[in-house]
């Protein structure tokens, strides 16, 4: 799989919104087209006409605007260069090299191997903290530079308006797992004080906020792969309700470890294409056999229009809506049906006041396991069956009633109206985020 932010999609990390933000900044869009992820055009006969768009926020302190992205990714820490790489088709796989996978089912990843911490973690944190909270404060602190929210520009703001909502899947793992092996050579007297607090969840939002001083809601979702989509909605429900201007949102995550690999391997999550890990991850191909593992972080800055407007910032796109249900079905297999992947792909789009035919990009959640690829496909083809022209990204191998646009190697432009982005959890948790080019 050549675009990284596709491998990364079952560890709720950042490459579909962090790459959805990039697409929506410009007029028209270079959507990338390389074998691995050819963009499909869903075409349906005797389409119905475009119905009048529900009615969206007008209002200026509850419109939600994007002004800052940062991130930590195989490709470095520059969302410039990551997108790049992406439009490239750079693939970020290989085998890992960090430790010893010999009695691994999955030799491969999406490994960083270039991480570069200095200037935002202390010494005595970068040596201390897990990798998983490391990514975290360098992609935070970057969204907040890109928004124009350095250290300078925060010390005259009130930062009781400004909180961060960040979660994780399974939190800092290489600290817990690293001190339980110690435990169990050295007995419970031995035991770190740092071993519950610093591998849960929240510590991401909650480093943040001390390391910058923010005292607005601090707090993380985990859900699994809709832990990000989840974030955003919640930081935007803040922002909307009128309690902070500011809010910091995504995920990170930092899997990459014998037990974490051993134990997404174990429930069949997982690729086993040790033999070629650049095509392991093929969302939609008759031969999928799970996703690739990847790490990393990427946190958007999200604020109220007025507020951006005040202060002058670049926006970068608008964040119109969202929703989240729950499948109420199995741990780890779709609901055949698709009624709760359907429902939230329906009320994300009434929560942003937007109607299917205005939709014309979706960011699937295309994880490439057997059963989520087909049940996510058939769950959109229901709700946008009227729709004329609609382009999904990380799609191939589709049912012979949908056309699809299988031009290879190159870029294409594509000017999008309002796009959606999915993300399904274990646990059944179904989450949609709905974004668009801002306009005045």
């Amino acid at each position: 799989m050549k675009l990284y932010h596709e491998l990364l999609t079952d560890q709720v990390i950042y490459g579909c919104l962090t790459l959805l933000a990039r697409l929506l900044s410009q007029c028209h869009r270079l959507l990338d087209l390389d074998q691995a992820t050819k963009l499909q055009r869903m075409t349906v006969m005797n389409a119905s006409p475009t119905v009048s768009a529900p009615k969206r926020e007008k209002d200026p302190k509850k419109r939600i605007v994007i002004s800052g992205m940062g991130l930590v990714s195989v490709f470095g820490n520059d969302v410039d260069g990551f997108y790049d790489k992406l439009l490239r088709g750079t693939n970020g796989v290989g085998m890992i090299d960090r430790f010893n996978t010999s009695e691994l089912a999955v030799k491969f990843a999406g490994q960083i191997h270039e991480f570069w911490s200095e200037g935002y973690v202390d010494q005595k944190s970068d040596r201390r903290l897990d990798d998983c909270w490391r990514y975290c404060l360098v992609a935070g602190k970057k969204a907040l530079e890109s928004a124009n929210l350095g250290p300078q520009q925060l010390i005259s703001m009130d930062r009781s308006r400004i909180g961060a909502v960040v979660g994780a899947g399974v939190g800092g793992l290489t600290i817990f797992s690293t001190k339980i092996e110690k435990m169990i050579k050295r007995g419970y007297h031995k035991l770190c004080p740092f071993l519950v607090p610093c591998p849960i969840t929240n510590m991401g939002s909650a480093l943040l906020a001390i390391d910058i001083g923010l005292m607005g809601p601090s707090y993380s979702i985990s859900t699994a792969c809709a832990t990000s989509n989840c974030c955003f909605l919640a930081a935007a429900n803040h922002i909307r309700k009128g309690e902070v201007d500011v809010m910091i949102a995504g995920g990170t995550e930092a899997p990459i470890i014998p037990i974490g690999i051993a134990g997404f391997s174990a429930c069949r999550a997982l690729s086993l294409r040790n033999a070629e890990p650049d095509k392991a991850s093929r969302p939609w191909d008759k031969a999928r056999d799970g996703f690739v593992m990847g790490e990393g972080s990427g946190i958007l800055v999200m604020e109220s229009l007025e507020h951006a407007r005040i202060r002058g910032a670049n926006i970068i796109a608008e964040y119109l809506g969202g929703a989240i249900t729950c499948d109420a079905h199995h741990v780890t297999e779709p609901r055949p049906d698709v009624l709760g992947i359907t429902s939230c792909i329906t009320r994300s789009m009434e929560d942003a006041g937007v109607s299917p035919e205005e939709v014309n990009y979706v960011n699937a959640h295309a994880t490439s396991t057997p059963a989520g690829d087909i049940t996510e496909l058939n769950a959109i083809k229901e709700i946008f069956q009227d729709t004329s022209e609609i382009k999904i990204n990380a799609t191939k191998n589709l049912e012979p009633e949908v056309t699809i646009d299988t031009v290879p190697n190159v870029k294409k432009y594509h000017e999008i109206n309002v796009a959606i982005s999915n993300s399904f959890g274990f646990g059944g948790h179904n989450s949609v985020v709905v974004f668009a080019p801002f306009q005045t």
